[in-house]
């Protein structure tokens, strides 16, 4: 291209596989997250292990790690941070 050589994964996310066995996009994936931060209470916020609680629900099959990479991409602060901000 004009502007520089792109390897061919740049055009493509990562995917996550489901208990079911399907891969999806860990773009939906960062969009469940970011929802489920959304709606958790200001009061106790989520810890990674309790967001992987809620997404094992939903049919994903996901290590407790793989939420905190994919927050810290997301520039969401762990659960200590979240409330002190949210308290303010």
């Amino acid at each position: 291209l004009p502007w520089g050589l792109f390897e061919l994964r740049f055009f493509f996310s990562e995917g996550i596989k489901m208990k079911d066995g399907r891969v999806i996009s860990n773009t939906l994936l960062k969009a469940d997250i970011v929802e489920i931060i959304n709606k958790e209470s200001i009061n106790s916020p989520l810890k990674d292990e309790d967001i992987v609680k809620i997404l094992d629900k939903k049919g994903y099959q996901i290590a407790r790690r793989t939420i905190t990479k994919y927050r810290d991409v997301l520039n969401i602060p762990n659960s200590i941070i979240r409330k002190k901000i949210k308290g303010l």
